[in-house]
């Protein structure tokens, strides 16, 4: 009961910490949440304070999801359905933080990061589909829905041809489902044309929050 119980506070709250907000508020003094999408993700975090924030803010999501696997991992060893319930409290968490009035991102990083943790291959795919994705839609919100499904059609790859656990497709399903979730205002916005087309840039790019509503 004890060790149930620190898997599912402890992956929640790792997924919870606010990494886009913290690396925003100590490289330019700015509230996240005040900037472009208000969200905290790595995608806000370089609106609001340029390359380095982006990239800081998506490595330390990244970190939020492998670690809840490693912590999975400690407490239930040979459990993948552990890894699977720790995998998607952390992009919960990073959805929905608690630090973050239950505001968040939109839980890319942190599914990327868990999926790696689960099966280290998958980097052969995620990672490159990353740029590509990027480059190819021209929008994060797009980016970002490529790389969820992608992540359940990978562990289906493993599952068939690796003798992989099949639970692990149902963390890429279940991630699939709040990433899309997180998404929706993006979705009305790419239907109306308003959506922001992704910026890579070193400097800010948005002082103005955009309406979520």
């Amino acid at each position: 009961m004890e060790r149930s119980v620190a898997l599912l506070l402890g992956a929640y709250l790792l997924g919870s910490f606010p990494t886009g907000w913290v690396v925003v508020r100590l490289l330019t003094g700015q509230d996240v949440r005040r900037v472009g999408s208000g969200r905290t993700g790595g995608t806000n975090a370089m609106r609001a304070g340029g390359l380095p924030a982006g990239l800081l803010t998506g490595l330390g999501d990244l970190l939020k999801g492998a670690l809840a696997i490693l912590l999975a991992r400690l407490l239930f060893p040979d459990q993948p359905m552990a890894g699977v319930i720790a995998g998607w409290l952390a992009v919960a968490g990073h959805n929905w933080s608690i630090w973050m009035g239950f505001r968040g991102g939109a839980g890319t990083a942190p599914n990327i990061g868990a999926a790696l943790a689960l099966w280290p291959l998958s980097a052969a795919v995620l990672l490159p589909m990353m740029p590509l994705a990027a480059a190819l839609t021209g929008y994060a919100s797009l980016t970002s829905m490529v790389l969820a499904l992608a992540i359940p059609l990978v562990f289906a790859v493993r599952t068939v041809f690796f003798n992989g656990p099949w639970v692990e497709i149902l963390y890429g399903l279940g991630t699939l489902g709040m990433v899309a979730w997180a998404l929706r205002p993006n979705f009305r916005r790419l239907r109306e044309g308003t959506e922001p087309r992704l910026r890579i840039s070193m400097r800010p790019t948005h002082s103005v929050r955009i309406p979520q509503g």
